[in-house]
């Protein structure tokens, strides 16, 4: 690990396309997550025939972490 003077840590580029590779690695995983989630809601929600209009979309834009209040 490099580290400047002051202490902070400058990674290398093989450290840094580590790095890259393992913030898609979870941008994938949550995208998938994200979907499973929108099914089983869509599948909880068949059962009720008022519900049946809502679509994919309706459900991601609901659950959209964007969407949600932000705490400060």
């Amino acid at each position: 690990m490099a580290r400047d003077l002051d202490g902070s840590y400058q990674p290398n580029a093989k450290a840094r396309k580590q790095q890259e590779k393992d913030l898609r690695r979870m941008e994938f995983r949550r995208a998938i997550e994200s979907y499973s989630e929108q099914r089983q809601l869509l599948r909880d929600i068949v059962d009720y025939p008022e519900l049946r209009d809502i679509t994919v979309w309706q459900v991601s834009a609901a659950a959209s972490p964007k969407n949600a209040p932000q705490s400060r």
